[in-house]
């Protein structure tokens, strides 16, 4: 009898907590993260094979409508174009169901980004298949992985949501310059500060 109520208090905790048993771990450092292949707003299809020569990735969860990650966008358009030169590429997706959240739909991620002249692939994680197995929870939400897709930096990208010009610590940089110098990222996670993620129930 105790053995049975201790098995339904299991089960309702991860019930509550949303908590499923097929779902997928979220990543943790050292982890080697999947490769993906999604559409980009170009109508190509992307992934990180597709970069042979690439240092590392920096993939990025995002979105259209989220207030935070609107206040990155300019912020992550800059770390595409200074970072593809020294071989980091960076991968931006959103994870958002357009039925939920409308102003996420494939087309308007089109409008948005020729809108910001962004300079790297906005992909759409059609069906919600991708950012689980990352365990994505914000928007935006950043993945720094080596050229083997080794999970080494998780979480923010500074620490100033609302003004570039105030940042005092620029996590994913200072994360990207240790991968550079054969060192660790310190810190190799932060808390990642934005919307929730769209899923379906």
């Amino acid at each position: 009898m105790k053995f049975l109520s201790a098995l339904l208090l299991f089960v309702s905790v991860f019930s509550i907590s949303g908590f499923t048993p097929d779902a997928p771990a979220p990543y943790k450092i050292g982890d080697k993260a999947t490769d993906f292949k999604l559409k980009s707003v170009d109508g190509k299809m992307y992934g990180m094979s597709d970069y042979k020569d690439a240092k590392g990735f920096i993939v990025v969860f995002t979105c259209n409508h989220c207030p935070f990650a609107v206040k990155y966008e300019d912020r992550i358009n800059d770390l595409a174009k200074k970072y593809k030169s020294k071989g980091y590429i960076l991968l931006a997706i959103n994870p958002n169901d357009p039925a939920l959240e409308p102003t996420d739909s494939y087309e308007l991620m089109k409008v948005r980004a020729k809108e910001k002249g962004f300079a790297f692939p906005y992909l759409f994680d059609e069906g919600q298949k991708i950012y689980p197995q990352y365990g994505a929870t914000k928007t935006p939400h950043v993945f720094l992985l080596d050229k083997n897709r080794v999970v080494k930096y998780i979480g923010a990208i500074d620490d100033n949501v609302d003004s570039a010009k105030e940042v005092k610590e620029k996590y994913l940089e200072n994360a990207i310059a240790a991968l550079e110098s054969g060192k660790t990222p310190s810190p190799e996670t932060t808390k990642a500060i934005g919307c929730s993620i769209k899923a379906k129930k």
